[in-house]
């Protein structure tokens, strides 16, 4: 049993081992923020980690107060500390003295996040990429007016394409004004009917090229009008202003090249249009000439009266089939005339209208033996109730009032039961 040892025993004695390690005595470490907490009495508890691992830290207060930034989770900081063990817990941990910004990697942090919102946004897409002119004539640079970026521009372009005006926009291109001084000179530029803009400087640092990671210029940039050709850095670097330039260069040497043809490529592409031309007019000449003399080959210039007997022969078709339209409706006409000449009406006209007043008479001889005045004439009744003709005595009862119709007059009546007049 005098083998086994407490736990406690043994976290001290880690602790004993670390605390005299000289190596862990002043230990610098790099990471980020994340557990952030600030006691009520001042201390920080938080944990430093990285891609792959992490570590619990504590910043006493009386260190705590020297911190000239506010810690919050994803921060990326430089610590200057100690390592040892909490023995309540057994975990080891840093007891951090001195704690800073670490600035490269909170840019590099800013950087990720506004190239990947802008991407979402669509400020990166192909389509809306302008091509930059082959040819141009005026050219404009957004940079510094002294060192190498503008010589370099300047002199490429000179070297290349000296027909070419260049137009020196001078900006800042660091430091804190450099990005509304970028803006102001891209938007003056946009006003000056260029063919193109450049926008760049020399190489540096991520902090030297922060200017250039600037939402207000990448806006500036997707907004300008003219075509921008993005020059900023060297080729290792990119900036968001690449991503959002209609063209990215690795160098300002490399936007000069992309902005102007050079002289001999020009002399080149003449060449090749002069050949092309000379050979596209011996073409046109040579099917030209050919079209020509199948026309003067052509049967028509060689008999042009047949375009005459050919006309002549569709007239005289045309007024012989319009004469013979024009005769049958003649012809037409005639037999109905005769019709008409011929009708029994005009030949026998007394002989219908006699017809019409034999007919005439034999149908008034009929209403007038069907008048029933002529019946009421000759002594006989119509007899009526409630309007309407009765014709049987078993439609007639006692009380009811009949109408009585004579030749001459009318007479109403009421039925009544003889039998019971008497007895009454």
């Amino acid at each position: 049993m005098n083998n086994y040892i407490s736990v406690i025993a043994l976290t001290r004695y880690i602790k004993y081992k670390l605390d005299n390690d000289i190596n862990l005595q002043e230990v610098y470490l790099k990471g980020e923020i994340s557990n952030f907490k600030r006691h009520s009495r001042g201390h920080f508890y938080f944990t430093i980690k990285d891609e792959e691992s992490r570590i619990n830290a504590i910043m006493f207060a009386s260190s705590a107060k020297n911190v000239n930034f506010e810690p919050v989770d994803g921060t990326k900081v430089l610590v200057k500390g100690r390592i040892s063990v909490f023995e309540s817990t057994g975990n080891y941990q840093i007891y951090v003295n001195e704690m800073q910004e670490d600035g490269i990697g909170n840019l590099y942090a800013l950087y990720e996040k506004l190239k990947k919102d802008l991407q979402k946004e669509g400020l990166f897409d192909e389509s809306h990429k302008k091509q930059i002119p082959k040819i141009p004539k005026r050219v404009g640079v957004v940079t510094a007016p002294t060192g190498a970026a503008i010589r370099d521009i300047i002199s490429t372009i000179n070297r290349r394409y000296p027909l070419c005006e260049v137009i020196l926009f001078p900006s800042l291109v660091q430091g804190k004004d450099a990005k509304d001084d970028i803006v102001k000179n891209i938007k003056i530029a946009d006003s000056y009917n260029l063919d193109t803009l450049i926008v760049g400087r020399g190489g540096g640092s991520i902090e030297d090229l922060w200017a250039f990671n600037e939402e207000i210029v990448a806006r500036a940039i997707y907004e300008c009008n003219t075509p921008i050709i993005s020059a900023v850095g060297h080729e290792v670097d990119f900036t968001i202003a690449d991503f959002v330039a209609d063209k990215r260069a690795a160098t300002p040497t490399g936007a000069a090249e992309l902005a102007v043809p050079s002289k001999e490529d020009l002399i080149k592409l003449i060449k090749q249009y002069e050949i092309r031309l000379n050979k596209n007019t011996n073409n046109l000449l040579i099917n030209n000439r050919k079209i020509l003399d199948k026309i003067k080959d052509s049967y028509i210039l060689k008999n042009p009266m047949a375009i005459y007997q050919v006309k002549e022969e569709k007239l005289s078709n045309s007024i012989e089939k319009i004469n013979t339209i024009i005769f049958n409706e003649i012809e037409k006409n005639k037999t109905k005339l005769n019709l008409f000449k011929n009708a029994h009406i005009l030949l026998n006209p007394n002989k219908i209208l006699e017809n019409k007043n034999n007919k005439y008479n034999n149908l008034i001889e009929k209403l007038t033996v069907l008048n029933p005045f002529n019946t009421l004439k000759r002594g006989y009744a119509i007899v009526k109730k409630e309007d309407k003709v009765v014709n049987k005595v078993n439609k007639i009862k006692i009380n009811d009032t009949i109408n009585i119709d004579l030749y001459d007059g009318n007479i109403v009546s009421k039925i009544i039961d003889i039998k019971e007049k008497q007895n009454g």
